[in-house]
């Protein structure tokens, strides 16, 4: 009886927590396709810019187009990608981009926002690369998609073993040669500017403005330098056993992750103990876990 009351405690602390992230996703989903498409229309559209993929292969239909819907031609161009994803990428990948793809028509369709007029294209390429960065960046933060090209390069990822960042690139350039044959030229230009912008914001916004860094330290006084760490930064410590290759004798490695900005005092503090420390800093792309801090341990 106790055991099945404990299973019964732990499925549903699982539900729990499997259900809660799912809502986070797709609010994170939501959130990213709204702040996109403001960026898209009150900034990319009225200069006359265009972003990637099969987003900038509506934007440059609507130019042609002018009473063309981008929201609409945005959920139709993505209905036979839906299909193909469904039948070999996953149906729980699906899903959520789905619903993306719902939510991101919606909101081109329904939110109007007062065009942010800008007479310098510049400024428009680099103000429409952040905020559609921060959009697309927070969609990529869940463990869906908006649609678009990113099932097809799931797809030949999985399949085909070719790269998500090789078929990104490909299409992209595709809609910029077109743009550049088909539209106009300047246009085309700035538009590079701003998928370069939106790809750094997007980059910060999975991984950080604050990166981790991993750093390994091979020392002979690492007790020293352990108290030292834990001490003065409040860092979390990890002991490896390792065996040098010229003495062959045991030592101890001491692997920790600090923030970036506080690298150069923990650098200080290894030097201090030991002026002889091999150091090695490693930039990392995501830290999980509660061991991070070690007042956070505590």
């Amino acid at each position: 009886m106790t055991t099945s009351v404990i299973s019964c405690n732990k499925n549903f602390g699982s539900a729990l927590i499997q259900g809660r992230q799912t809502l986070i996703n797709l609010a994170m989903i939501t959130l990213g396709c709204c702040i996109y498409v403001y960026g898209m229309n009150a900034v990319m559209i009225p200069a006359h810019l265009f972003s990637g993929g099969l987003t900038g292969l509506a934007i440059l239909f609507s130019y042609d187009h002018p009473g063309a819907d981008v929201g609409l031609l945005y959920f139709l161009l993505n209905i036979p990608l839906i299909l193909l994803g469904w039948m070999a990428v996953g149906k729980r990948f699906i899903v959520y981009s789905l619903y993306g793809i719902v939510v991101f028509s919606l909101a081109a369709s329904w939110v109007k926002p007062l065009a942010l007029n800008l007479n310098d294209p510049l400024l428009a390429a680099l103000l429409g690369g952040v905020i559609c960065g921060v959009g697309c960046g927070l969609i990529l933060r869940s463990t869906g998609s908006a649609g678009g090209l990113d099932i097809l390069a799931v797809f030949l990822s999985r399949h085909f073993g070719v790269r998500i960042g090789t078929t990104s690139f490909v299409a992209n350039a595709l809609v910029l040669l077109l743009g550049f044959y088909y539209y106009d030229t300047t246009s085309a230009l700035y538009s590079i500017i701003l998928l370069y912008v939106s790809g750094g914001v997007i980059n910060k916004v999975i991984s950080g403005f604050n990166p981790r860094i991993a750093v390994t330290i091979v020392s002979n006084n690492t007790q020293q330098i352990c108290k030292q760490i834990i001490a003065d930064t409040g860092r979390g410590v990890t002991f490896l056993d390792g065996r040098g290759g010229y003495s062959q004798g045991p030592i101890q490695v001491i692997l920790t992750i600090t923030a970036a900005s506080d690298l150069p005092k923990l650098k200080t503090l290894i030097y201090r103990a030991d002026p002889r420390a091999f150091v090695i800093v490693n930039s990392t792309q995501e830290v999980l876990g509660q061991r991070f801090s070690a007042l956070q341990a505590n």
